[in-house]
């Protein structure tokens, strides 16, 4: 369902000589897209409204960190993704996906990337994880700031639905 998409690739870093950024060259911003900031898992019943939700997902913050070696850029996020339960009983453990793009001038995606979380609830109602990725990005000739680094969740039809209905909890 989610594809890399042609352009600038996400990529392993190699070894080379690691650059500071030059000054107004500091990490692109790191963005949790609002609208697809929350995610719901839903029950077994085939109806998507509050009361048939098992689980809400929440990506609660994300911090970027990135370095610089020659036209790659070694980026390190840390994205807190937190579950809470809903009004199903469906276990202690959900499992989450999201994906991180990079986005380019012009709202154009560069490449997006899924990642998925398991974050077990134990007897909470709410708990979260921070998730650590690492990922080196050719600039392609762009300056750092050129470009976004997106995040939120893969939405569904169905989750999407829901929230057209039901923006609250």
């Amino acid at each position: 369902m989610l594809l890399v998409l042609a352009g600038c690739q996400l990529m392993p870093s190699f070894g080379s000589k690691k650059e500071a950024a030059a000054p107004g060259e500091a990490c692109p911003p790191a963005v949790i897209l609002r609208p697809l900031a929350n995610t719901a898992v839903f029950g077994p019943a085939p109806k998507r409204a509050p009361d048939n939700v098992a689980f809400y997902g929440l990506l609660s913050d994300v911090s970027l960190k990135c370095e610089r070696a020659g036209d790659t850029l070694r980026l390190k996020l840390d994205v807190v993704v937190i579950g809470e339960r809903g009004l199903v009983p469906r276990g202690n453990v959900v499992d989450l996906n999201y994906f991180v793009a990079v986005v380019g001038p012009g709202q154009t995606i560069l490449s997006k990337r899924p990642f998925a979380v398991r974050i077990d609830l134990g007897n909470a109602k709410r708990a979260g994880v921070t998730d650590h990725i690492e990922e080196a990005i050719a600039l392609g000739g762009r300056r750092p700031t050129d470009l976004s680094i997106d995040l939120g969740f893969q939405q569904g039809p169905d989750v999407i639905e829901f929230y057209k209905h039901f923006r609250g909890r």
